[in-house]
């Protein structure tokens, strides 16, 4: 791949910023005029790039889509392995996971899905595509006999509706040790859909991006 263009790594520093902005300040309150401020540059660039606030919106969740899809990393191309598929379960089921994105934006976004078409759109890509890629490894596993999932698609659904369903109640925990216990808990629930034992301990070490810069 060739490097990033200067336009495009223009575009990525403004809706990092933006992203910024709108978690502190709230999305409402986020004007194109107070990410220049942060940025210290003229409005007028950004409008080169971005017409309206709505265009740096649909950018940032293309951009979430991107970083979640950072998840479905194997080392063979078309060869997941069970190794493959229990890393994606921790990472799914993990806090690093669940402020990928802050939560307040997510929620947002969410909502206004149900007044702009576009953004409905977006967030079914999102969601669909993260339940393609867990389908595809499930797929892989079961080709070299090593799961033996008679409806990949349906598996991998409803592991992600348990993910879903899973970090908006626990973001109203505010005890630690519950938040845990209940978040191993679905963690769990998704290995047994799975029928594949947890990841052993000592091959944790799986990396994630950090939160939107």
């Amino acid at each position: 791949m060739g490097r990033k263009s200067l336009k495009e790594a223009r575009q990525l520093e403004i809706i990092q910023v933006f992203y910024k902005v709108a978690k502190k300040e709230g999305y409402e309150n986020t004007s194109i005029a107070k990410i220049a401020k942060v940025m210290d540059i003229n409005p007028s660039l950004i409008i080169h790039y971005f017409e309206t606030k709505e265009d740096l919106t649909y950018a940032l969740i293309d951009h979430i889509l991107e970083r979640y899809l950072l998840i479905y990393t194997i080392k063979h191309k078309g060869q997941a392995t069970i190794t493959d598929l229990q890393r994606t379960i921790e990472m799914l089921f993990s806090k690093k996971w669940n402020l990928l994105f802050d939560d307040g934006l997510f929620y947002t976004f969410y909502a206004l899905a149900f007044r702009e078409k576009k953004i409905k759109q977006k967030y079914k890509v999102i969601l669909d595509a993260l339940r393609t890629g867990l389908s595809t490894m499930i797929d892989q596993c079961n080709a070299q006999s090593l799961t033996k999932i008679s409806d990949p698609q349906a598996v991998a659904d409803f592991i992600f509706v348990l993910v879903d369903g899973a970090y908006f109640y626990l973001s109203m925990e505010s005890d630690k040790k519950a938040y845990n216990e209940r978040l191993e808990a679905y963690k769990q629930r998704a290995y047994d859909a799975l029928s594949i034992p947890p990841l052993r301990s000592d091959l944790l070490a799986a990396e994630l991006p950090a939160e939107c810069e």
